[in-house]
């Protein structure tokens, strides 16, 4: 863990995206929360979403934000948590249960640093801090073709590897 703690102090220091991976349960949102406390963003948001939690049909939307009319029940425009992270840091839990659909506009908005809600004709730009979490094997899913390599290489930047509880001593 010592190992671990000093790849987040020097991880905060960069803008770099992070790919937090281990057991469920290890803490990874911790690591998340911990990166986000020590770096240079920490007076600014910090939105946490759980990939695996939002229903595939509205994660999109969770994510990007909506215009108003853009399906049934978009009776508002409503900002997405890219819009809410910016300046801050945004937490992609469960990354590796991201619906593959999804993942281009993803892979997108990470490249272009700009994203489209749901609905609309205009880009917005953000400035947010990507901070990834998976307990699922990405290069294998990429093997398998669930997970986009393209995009498994834009959020690996920095990896921090959790040990399970069971190897940790004290």
């Amino acid at each position: 863990m010592k190992q671990v703690f000093e790849l987040i102090a020097r991880a905060a220091a960069s803008d770099a995206s992070v790919l937090v991976t281990g057991e469920s349960g290890t803490g990874k949102d911790l690591i998340a929360r911990a990166l986000h406390r020590k770096s240079a963003r920490s007076e600014r948001p910090f939105v946490a979403v759980s990939c695996a939690a939002v229903p595939a049909t509205l994660l999109e939307s969770e994510l990007f934000g909506h215009a108003k009319g853009a399906f049934t029940d978009a009776r508002t425009t409503r900002s997405g948590l890219f819009s809410e992270a910016s300046g801050g840091t945004l937490f992609l839990d469960e990354i590796g249960d991201m619906p593959l659909a999804l993942q281009p506009k993803l892979l997108r908005a990470l490249q272009e640093r700009r994203f489209r809600p749901v609905g609309s004709n205009d880009e917005i730009a953000f400035d947010a801090r990507i901070v990834a979490a998976t307990n699922v094997d990405l290069e294998a899913a990429v093997r398998t073709r669930t997970f986009r390599e393209d995009l498994y290489f834009r959020i690996n930047v920095v990896r921090i590897h959790i040990p399970p509880l069971r190897s940790r001593g004290g």
